[in-house]
């Protein structure tokens, strides 16, 4: 089994559940008491979050890039970042880290083109859904159609993520307006919807159509990676 070395911490909450996933993933595919070979680093996520909003992507870089590289060095094998919103700085992370990193829009992708969608609603952080850093992979490398929420919707969203989900906080007032964005991005023509913040899958469980939930779908891809060769 390989070692996958988790970058977490963005928030605490999903991090938990990429840890509770990965090993029940392994745990279902080896049997008998086996559980995942996992180093993490783990961020104070207040300071990540304060970055962000500064727009200090150089220095957010450079958090991941040493974060990876301490866990290259402690041994492992590949890296999986886990959050959407920070794959904005990885573009150059297995070059100057010098491991795999799996990305999570890849593991989103591929779920949708074997589900031969054309067209999805992403759901974010503002980033996530504002920037094209996400979008882009989803668009070139899976040829999908993406659209976002209108600009007031995308700011309940973000609200959402950051006041309440990072902080375990899931109330059904917000699982009422998530609801309503995403019928409202079913109606402009969309085929599935993108849970595309880690922390998303805390309020939404269920819906209409299908969901493309980023935790579940990069976790599924992490157990496949770690077990690939045994």
């Amino acid at each position: 089994m390989k070692t996958a070395g988790l970058i977490g911490g963005m928030s605490w909450e999903s991090t938990a559940t990429y840890y509770t996933l990965i090993n029940q993933g392994v745990n279902a595919a080896l049997g008998k008491n086996h559980s995942a070979k996992i180093l993490m680093h783990s961020f104070d996520f207040q300071e990540i979050e304060e970055l962000q909003y500064a727009g200090d992507w150089t220095a957010l870089k450079e958090r991941i890039l040493d974060a990876g590289a301490r866990l290259k060095h402690a041994g492992a094998d590949f890296a999986v970042l886990c959050t959407n919103t920070m794959h904005k700085v990885v573009g150059s992370f297995e070059n100057e880290v010098g491991i795999p990193l799996i990305h999570i829009a890849d593991a989103v992708g591929e779920s949708a083109r074997n589900r031969r969608l054309e067209s999805v609603g992403l759901l974010g952080t503002i980033f996530t859904m504002e920037q094209n850093f996400y979008k882009d992979v989803l668009e070139s490398r899976h040829h999908l159609k993406v659209i976002v929420p209108k600009k007031s919707d995308r700011e309940v969203i973000n609200t959402v993520i950051y006041e309440e989900l990072v902080k375990g906080i899931v109330r059904e007032r917000s699982r009422i307006e998530y609801m309503r964005i995403m019928d409202e991005l079913l109606d402009q023509g969309v085929q599935a919807i993108v849970l595309g913040c880690t922390e998303i899958g805390l309020l939404i469980k269920e819906y209409k159509a299908p969901l493309l939930d980023s935790t579940i779908l990069h976790a599924d891809k992490v157990v496949l990676e770690m077990l690939n060769g045994r």
